[in-house]
């Protein structure tokens, strides 16, 4: 079952393990929608340490020296995203692999984004599970850990083990937990922030049939949130009827679409009175509202301040 808001998450550690060659844009993907996370709910939900085998810097792919915070064997927390990318055969070896063991007794989860997966694979950490890889190396990798499940998938979950198939896979997965831990309405949020209108929400990483109807229904909302649309009329844009749009969107996200489309509103409207200079009445009519009383009612029910309190703040 999943859960529209969740409030009793804890702060999750997360250990990102960097080697020479690896990719900005899986890094990027990786951390930034946990900065997200952190900044719209203004709780420290996240905090990660950028880590090397040595703690020496680490270059990227592209040519971004990052210096680790630590190194791999002083570190643990609740979960180790091993990130090679490119040059990963170059990676392996017997240190490797014994780094990689003994970190799998101080960190709940391993997450191998993009090529990750093969240097958990060689340290024998994916044994007897399902798992992806960059699907360029998905044949060479099944025909070389013939005891792993690989899976073309853009992300795989199984039990303790996280891999994920690229850079933008990666986001797919992030945005997948942050719905996981601290419910679907801030990952919905999240994905607006970052202008996308797809996430992939099923355990392997395939969006579900009933998971496309829900996002085609989510576009339709986020294209009409200054002039709402009736609910009927969003289910029939998605192709669905309304019982079954209902149905599937409390399955997926935990909560009605008369209560998904008004987050969406409310999320547009708190950005605006942060970002902006408009008057409260001015931002309910760009969210949707017939006039600045209702909004601000909305709004301190969906957020537990009023509009002009937020603004003070900021």
């Amino acid at each position: 079952m999943q859960f529209w808001e969740k409030t009793s998450a804890a702060p999750q550690h997360i250990g990102v393990l960097l080697f020479e060659g690896f990719s900005n844009h899986c890094l990027a993907n990786t951390v930034e929608p946990m900065r997200a996370a952190n900044m719209i709910s203004g709780k420290p939900l996240y905090d990660w340490a950028f880590l090397s085998l040595d703690a020496l810097p680490v270059t990227s792919s592209s040519g971004l020296s990052v210096a680790p915070h630590d190194k791999l064997g002083a570190a643990r927390g609740d979960m180790l995203v091993v990130m090679p990318s490119y040059g990963f055969r170059d990676h392996g070896g017997w240190k490797t692999q014994a780094a990689l063991r003994s970190a799998a007794t101080r960190f709940r989860t391993l997450c191998a984004m993009d090529t990750g997966s093969w240097l958990l694979a060689e340290a024998g950490l994916l044994d007897q599970h399902k798992a992806t890889i960059h699907w360029e190396e998905l044949t060479n990798f099944s025909e070389r850990f013939p005891d792993i499940q690989a899976l073309r998938e853009r992300f795989v979950i199984d039990d303790a083990r996280l891999t994920c198939s690229g850079a933008m896979a990666a986001f797919d997965l992030v945005l997948h937990l942050i719905g996981q831990q601290h419910g679907q309405a801030l990952a919905i949020e999240v994905a607006q922030l970052f202008m996308t209108r797809d996430s992939a929400r099923s355990h392997t990483g395939g969006a579900s049939p009933a998971g496309r109807i829900v996002n085609r229904a989510l576009a339709v909302m986020q294209e009409h949130l200054e002039h709402p649309l009736p609910i009927p009329q969003i289910a029939r844009r998605a192709g669905v009827t309304q019982k079954t749009l209902e149905a599937r969107m409390k399955a997926e996200l935990g909560a009605a679409p008369t209560t998904v489309y008004r987050r969406q509103r409310l999320t547009l409207a708190r950005k605006l009175v942060m970002d902006t200079d408009l008057t409260v009445a001015e931002i309910a009519v760009r969210a949707g509202y017939k006039n600045p009383a209702a909004m601000t009612r909305a709004f301190k029910a969906g957020f537990d301040e009023t509009p002009t309190s937020l603004r003070y703040q900021r």
